[in-house]
């Protein structure tokens, strides 16, 4: 089952999440089997203010796992956050199974 996270960095984050971004792509490269895409979400001058991630897991508890162990989480980067079941429609202009 696919889940989405949406987390919204804390107001003063950008400096920690500039200082926690090396590890966190190593994570992401660790669980690359479960990762079905992931970028930052932009503010207005086009700077990192929080992330999207969509990850493949087995059931909720298993992709709660994933957010936690994230170097991002494990630093308090996130203000607020919201994980839910995801399912994949359309992708690259073509509809999904």
């Amino acid at each position: 089952m696919q889940f989405v996270l949406t987390a919204h960095d804390r107001p003063d984050g950008l400096a920690l999440r500039l200082d926690t971004r090396p590890a966190h792509l190593d994570y992401l490269r660790s669980i690359a089997g479960s990762l079905v895409f992931a970028g930052p979400m932009l503010d207005e001058a086009g700077k990192p203010c929080g992330s999207v991630i969509v990850y493949e897991a087995e059931d909720r508890a298993a992709a709660e796992k994933l957010v936690a162990d994230d170097p991002y989480s494990h630093a308090g980067l996130f203000e607020r956050i919201e994980l839910r079941g995801f399912r994949l429609v359309v992708k690259d202009g073509v509809m999904a199974g």
